[in-house]
């Protein structure tokens, strides 16, 4: 238990290290900040109404704001050569990636906070299940953070960093829910959006919002989201593990 205290403690000082250093970052402003709000108000502003336009507009906030900060803070370092000498820390891997992941959620909460409001103030929507709702949201928000720090591992190129980034997240985008429902979708589509970790993220905190899912039960989005965020989280230290010559 100490041990375990300890290593958090650690992932905190790098989680908070990035938050300082990255906050302001073009990447995390232009997607991270603007992208959401510009995208949640387009909506709301034309009347775009719906069971699932108020909990998928959360979810697109929430998605696009954790990954944007591992895209600036990760890709950055590594083209610098600062995330080497972050392995020199007396940290695992894993803590590591838990400390980069935890700055993307606190970046993705804070970023998405304008988009909440907009919604709040133009939904006039109460949710169904308020603790399952901040449940799905904190299981939502640490997925994407992890998904986030492992797409970053892709990136050499700082200026490369959107382009690798969205060709992953725009199509997540539209089949994960959060724009096209999945009733619209084609029936072999929505065995891809299965395979997509953003499904259960989208369908668990639809449930908590609206009261309702379409392809998944909450029980099994939520334990889902959880899983899938622990499976990310050790895939990227392995991949930090296996990078080191």
């Amino acid at each position: 238990m100490r041990a375990l205290l300890s290593e958090l403690k650690r992932a905190l000082c790098i989680a908070e290290k990035d938050l300082k250093e990255y906050y302001l970052k073009p990447p995390t402003i232009s997607w991270g900040l603007v992208f959401p709000f510009t995208f949640a108000l387009a909506f709301t502003l034309r009347g775009r109404s719906g069971p699932w336009l108020a909990p998928s507009l959360i979810t697109l906030s929430l998605f696009f704001g954790s990954t944007s900060m591992s895209a600036a803070s990760i890709v950055f370092e590594r083209r610098m050569g600062s995330f080497e000498r972050l392995l020199l820390y007396p940290i695992s891997y894993t803590g590591i990636v838990f400390g980069k992941v935890l700055s993307s959620f606190f970046f993705g909460l804070l970023s998405s906070s304008a988009t909440f409001a907009i919604i709040w103030m133009m939904f006039l929507i109460k949710p169904c299940y308020p603790l399952l709702l901040v449940v799905s949201i904190i299981g939502a928000t640490f997925q994407f953070s992890a998904l986030g720090v492992l797409l970053s591992f892709a990136v050499k190129d700082p200026s490369q960093a959107m382009t690798v980034f969205n060709s992953v997240r725009l199509p997540m985008m539209f089949l994960c829910g959060l724009i096209i429902p999945f009733s619209r979708l084609p029936p072999w589509l929505r065995y891809v959006s299965l395979l997509l970790p953003p499904t259960y993220a989208t369908e668990s905190i639809k449930y908590a919002f609206a009261g309702s899912y379409e392809l998944l039960p909450p029980t099994i989005a939520i334990v889902s989201t959880y899983i899938s965020f622990v499976i990310i989280l050790y895939v990227t230290a392995y991949f930090i593990k296996r990078s080191i010559p």
